[in-house]
């Protein structure tokens, strides 16, 4: 007997997707290709007795509508919110330490102007970013009449926003996060700690036009009942993944991991089940694709099914984060120059990268030279708050590294030139880092390709600019989760509203497959 779906892809949206699909008394079966289901939210042991989470490393964007629905916390989920949300060190030896109750305190030290700005920037980003997160929830209109009508109603919430918060978000989705930031903030590093979530995962500058959106899209998230926090999932972001997984199969979900699907098959317009590389056929009513959307209309599925207008298109989907991750064992905590003595600050996500003008050079670098000799780089250091990571006094950094060329040749020397760029500036804000060096791990974004199907090293499964957004990701006329092939679905981060660990690709596409 056939499924009635099959999810390719055992990440945390393909997971998510075949939850719901469950709920609702359907036959699900997940097929992931590697040995571990999780996708890019996996952890892992890449020193001896050293465990991280390998590519994905923070939580916050998770919708908490899908924990509640799937009982993660029963599945033995659990997230430590941070104590400070930011620390970023300067160059001249100060320090801007963001959360906590006293972000104003400490903007102010740096500018009293931009400290009194602050409650209005806070307040005119929320109310852009509470609009989209309800259309975040929704599939997008369909390229059908069907769609006109929910075009208009979802147009109807944007109407609805007063004219200062349409200038707003017209400013957020098509100027550069430095020209709007600019607007707000006086002081560089101010700017710099706001910034910084303009280019996660983007490889683009600060003063990149519709940078700002990739700003907008890092406030959508919400931990432990606060919005816009971030915290650490204990045992690693593989223990969201996991638990999810448990979720799945007390739902009745299967799921087979070392599984690698080689293409949809398809007859007379409309799916039929999968080919895996082993040459076993899967049938099926409907599938749904946890994949890179490149990878499932150019890779899985038949040249033939796609109108060569439509195949182009796809052919020219901009895809590529210019992410560099590395996971570092270290002896001991370092210990930063603008604030050597542990403490709680070391639990926040700590930002090198002072000013937006050193992210712009970052960015040039990279475009010019492969990468970047003084990158971006975010630390986190979970074993903090996490004791299982790694042993007793002993603790794991996560670094997340920005600007490398996702289209340069990386050649195991390139990788490991790129992986001294990053230690070095860590080192230059932490003296001693490099002593205390254990193991390590190093991914360039051919490696994130690699292991994680992410083309092009990217995180969100294509740019997270106007042009794929909403009802025109991947590309319009594909944005409400539909594929050209009657019964073939996507539900991961390449479909509305895009990337992060949010689950609401994968939840959007059940629904819209329930609704047929």
């Amino acid at each position: 007997m056939g499924w009635d779906a099959i999810v390719i892809g055992g990440g945390h949206n393909g997971l998510v997707c075949a939850w719901y699909l469950a709920r609702a008394g359907k036959r699900a079966l997940v097929l992931e290709r590697r040995g571990v289901v999780g996708g890019a939210a996996v952890t892992e042991e890449f020193a001896p007795g050293f465990r991280n989470s390998t590519a994905s490393y923070t939580l916050g964007l998770l919708d908490p509508a899908i924990q509640r629905d799937m009982a993660l916390g029963r599945h033995g989920l659990r997230v430590a919110s941070r104590p400070y949300a930011n620390f970023l060190p300067t160059e001249d030896g100060r320090y801007l330490l963001m959360g906590g109750g006293q972000s104003a305190a400490a903007v102010a030290r740096f500018s009293p102007a931009d400290a009194a700005a602050l409650p209005d920037y806070e307040r005119r980003l929320g109310a852009v970013a509470e609009v989209l997160r309800l259309l975040a929830d929704r599939a997008p209109p369909a390229a059908d009449p069907a769609g006109l009508w929910r075009a208009i109603d979802q147009g109807r919430r944007l109407l609805g926003l007063g004219a200062e918060a349409k200038r707003d978000a017209i400013d957020l989705f098509t100027r550069s996060a430095r020209e709007v930031l600019a607007g707000f903030f006086e002081s560089a590093p101010v700017q710099a700690v706001f910034g910084f979530d303009a280019v996660v995962g983007h490889y683009a500058g600060p003063s990149t036009p519709g940078s700002a959106y990739v700003l907008l899209h890092h406030v959508f998230g919400e931990v432990n009942g606060v919005k816009g926090a971030w915290g650490h999932a204990i045992g690693g972001m593989g223990a969201v993944t996991q638990a999810m997984a448990r979720a799945c199969e007390a739902a009745g979900v299967t799921i087979r991991c070392d599984t690698p699907v080689a293409r949809v098959l398809a007859e007379h317009g409309r799916v039929e089940g999968v080919e895996l590389v082993n040459g076993e056929r899967i049938a099926a009513r409907a599938v749904a694709a946890n994949v890179h959307p490149r990878t499932l209309l150019l890779d899985m599925l038949d040249p033939g099914l796609l109108e060569p207008g439509l195949r182009a298109r796809i052919g020219q989907h901009v895809s590529g984060s210019g992410t560099f991750r590395m996971n570092v064992a270290l002896s001991g905590l370092p210990r930063f120059a603008a604030l050597p003595e542990p403490g709680e600050h070391l639990k926040s996500g700590i930002i090198l990268a002072p000013s937006l003008d050193y992210m712009d050079r970052a960015f040039d670098d990279a475009r010019s030279r492969g990468w970047s000799r003084a990158p971006i780089v975010e630390m986190l250091i979970p074993s903090l708050v996490d004791g299982s990571l790694a042993p007793p006094g002993r603790h794991v950094a996560s670094l997340f590294a920005q600007h490398f060329d996702p289209a340069l040749d990386w050649s195991d020397d390139a990788r490991a030139a790129a992986a001294e760029a990053v230690l070095d500036t860590v080192e230059r804000f932490a003296p001693g880092f490099r002593a205390l060096i254990v193991g390590q791990m190093a991914l360039s974004p051919a490696d994130l390709h690699a292991r994680f199907g992410l083309v092009g090293g990217d995180i969100f499964h294509g740019r997270m600019s106007l042009d794929q957004l909403w009802a025109a990701r991947p590309v319009y006329g594909l944005g409400s989760y539909r594929m050209p092939v009657k019964g073939l679905w996507l539900c991961g981060s390449g479909a509305h509203p895009g990337g992060g660990v949010s689950g609401r690709p994968g939840r959007n596409a059940a629904r819209a497959m329930l609704a047929q």
